[in-house]
Formats: structure tokens, C-alpha cells, sequence
């Protein structure tokens, strides 16, 4: 009987502690009474531009225009209802013959977000514009904005709060003291960046960007007293890359990204390379691996067919959350194609090519 007791404290303890990472998760992104929620995030940030900096919106240096799509599944093994991100967007260069050596950059960008239990839904949709200026033969100096429309929804059936804990499980036809004043909310939400490229020569190309999101402070909480306030706190995103040709067959792209919102912060960092297996750079080999801080190992593969490019990468859990996700984070899928405007003239690019 004592081994039987063991067992069965071990299998309520493992059922519990499961659930309790369940419900933090729930906490810290589902309501904002608790904590501050922080921002979706991609971990191929580098295929998902105008999310990380609207400075790069028509900032395309081989094309004219693109357009991309980009989905994110996390915590499928952890959460009931794990987190899935969906965006597209879309942005293309204008006005190249209205200013000297710049041009105007115009884009859109939706993104979808669907998390937990409660069943929190975020929809946003931005509308971005920037411009571009040539400096001398060998930089480019850009600065954009970007405003968007944001809606966000929560069902509150399935959750369950610390006063329902009936001292052995969770009752969720019990009282709770929490109360919502909406389930649903809406606001505008505006960011703006700055972004800087460096070609000196053919083979090199450097590039560096900053933005601030959340510019206007927008108010967001389900509640109508909500105890840390409301508004959103301003996200700061740092970026560097490079593109080195090291022959004519491999292209290296080294990057680091950098992000900081409230007092949660976020360091990804990585190698790719670009192999060329046709000549001419139609057909393309894309493989790399990155590292997000304390947090998870991401290998990334892809191959880029004429205009289209096509990546995967998958977060494999280092950080403590492994025991309980058998360190499998999140996988991404990106999809990207570009374009040259019909009767334009050769325009060479300004970075590294095949």
C-alpha cells in the first residue's frame, strides 16, 4: 500500500505540476491584471522585416518587391491549446524616379495570434511607410513608421483562477473575485525605426536597424481596475547583419537580434549560408543554426527556387521548460517571393548575389 501511495502522489504530482505551468503560461499572456504581456515574436526574425523594424519596409536590396507569409506553432506538448502566430506581409519600393538616389517604401503587415485555453485571439493590421536615401556610392540611410489596428479577445469559460482551488483540484463552477470588464478590446498601436546599410564593395554588405514599438502607449487590459496600470510597455528591437561572399558558390549571413519590452529581454543570435547549386544562384541551399539565450537552439533549413524561398526552423528547448516540453519549443515555416517591376530596367543589387 505504500508503494501504491508513492506512485500515486507522484502521478498527482506530475499532473499538477503540469498544470501549473499550463496556468502560468495562461497568467502571463492571457491577463494583463497579472502581469504584462509581452509581444509575439518570430525566431526567424530576419524573414519577417516589417515586424521588427518598419524602416524595412521597401528596404528590398536585390528585388523590387515581396511578399511573405509566416506561421509559428509553440508549446504544442505543454498547453491544452497550444500558441500558433500567423502573419503575412507585403511591401514593394515606389518612386524611384521622384527623388535623387531614393525612393519611397509602402507595406502592409497582418498578424494573428491564438493562445491557451482562454482562447486569447489578437489581431493586428499595420499599414507602413518609409524612405530610403542613397549616401554617396556605398550606404543607404532609411526611416519608416508604421500605424496599425489591433483587436484582441478572450473566452473565459475554460479558465480557472486561485480561488477556485478547492484544496485538490480546480472547480471551475466555483466563485471567483475575478471579474472582466470586457472580453473584448481595441486600439491603435504606432512603432517607428531607423535603419542603416554599409556595401563597400560587392561582397560585402553590412546592415543595422533600431525601432521603437508601441510608441503612442496604448492602453490594453480585460479589466477595468487593472492593478499595474494598462498601457503597453514600449518595446525596444536592435538589429545586425551581415552578407559575405566568401566564394562564387557561398554566401555567409551572420545576424544578431536584440529586443527588451518591460523587464523581459531577448538576445537570438546565428550563423546561415547560402550554397549555390545551379549556376546563375536560381536554385539555392539555405541551412544555419541560432541561439536564443538561456532559452533554445534553432536550426534553420531552406531553399530558394528562382524568386520563391521556402524556410524552416524549429526551437529545441535548453532552458528549464525542457523536462516538461521534452525540449520541443516551436517549429516556423516561412515563405518569401520576389519581384522586379515588368519593363524595368537593370537594377543591380546592393547586396551579395549569384
Amino acid at each position: 500500500m505504500k508503494q501504491i501511495s508513492i506512485t500515486y502522489q507522484n502521478q498527482v504530482h506530475k499532473k499538477y505540476s503540469k498544470f501549473f505551468v499550463q496556468l502560468f503560461f495562461v497568467l502571463c499572456f492571457s491577463i494583463p491584471k497579472i502581469i504584462f504581456a509581452q509581444d509575439l515574436h518570430f525566431s526567424q526574425f530576419f524573414n519577417s522585416p516589417l515586424s521588427t523594424n518598419p524602416a524595412n519596409t521597401g528596404f528590398i536590396p536585390d528585388a523590387d518587391y515581396r511578399i511573405g507569409a509566416h506561421v509559428r506553432n509553440q508549446f504544442t506538448n505543454v498547453m491544452v491549446l497550444p500558441y500558433k502566430t500567423f502573419s503575412v506581409f507585403g511591401d514593394a519600393q515606389l518612386l524611384r524616379d521622384k527623388f535623387e538616389n531614393g525612393w519611397m517604401g509602402l507595406g502592409f503587415l497582418l498578424l494573428a495570434d491564438e493562445a491557451g485555453e482562454g482562447k486569447l485571439k489578437s489581431t493586428k493590421i499595420y499599414g507602413s511607410l518609409a524612405y530610403h536615401q542613397m549616401i554617396g556610392n556605398s550606404s543607404l540611410l532609411s526611416a519608416g513608421f508604421n500605424l496599425g489596428w489591433a483587436n484582441k479577445s478572450i473566452k473565459t469559460n475554460n479558465l480557472k483562477f486561485p480561488d477556485q482551488f478547492n484544496g485538490h483540484f480546480f472547480d471551475i463552477t466555483l466563485p471567483t473575485s475575478v471579474t472582466f470588464a470586457n472580453t473584448q478590446i481595441n486600439y491603435f498601436d504606432l512603432q517607428a525605426g531607423i535603419n542603416y546599410a554599409y556595401f563597400p564593395k560587392e561582397d560585402v554588405y553590412l546592415n543595422a536597424g533600431y525601432s521603437i514599438h508601441h510608441v503612442n502607449n496604448p492602453k490594453e487590459s480585460f479589466f477595468s481596475n487593472p492593478t499595474n496600470g494598462n498601457a503597453i510597455p514600449i518595446r525596444h528591437i536592435g538589429f545586425a547583419n551581415a552578407m559575405l561572399k566568401l566564394s562564387k558558390s557561398v554566401i555567409l549571413q551572420p545576424s544578431i537580434f536584440y529586443t527588451n519590452q518591460a523587464s523581459a529581454s531577448q538576445v537570438v543570435l546565428g550563423l546561415s549560408t547560402r550554397i549555390n547549386l545551379i549556376s546563375g544562384g536560381e536554385t539555392q541551399l539555405v541551412s544555419g543554426v541560432y541561439y536564443r539565450n538561456n532559452d533554445a537552439i534553432i536550426p534553420l533549413l531552406g531553399f530558394q527556387l528562382h524568386s520563391l524561398q521556402f524556410n524552416f526552423s524549429y526551437d529545441a528547448t535548453i532552458s528549464s521548460l525542457k523536462s516538461y516540453n521534452q525540449s520541443m519549443g516551436a517549429g516556423e515555416i516561412s515563405l518569401i517571393k520576389k519581384g522586379f517591376y515588368p519593363n524595368t530596367p537593370y537594377r543591380q543589387a546592393l547586396c551579395p548575389s549569384f
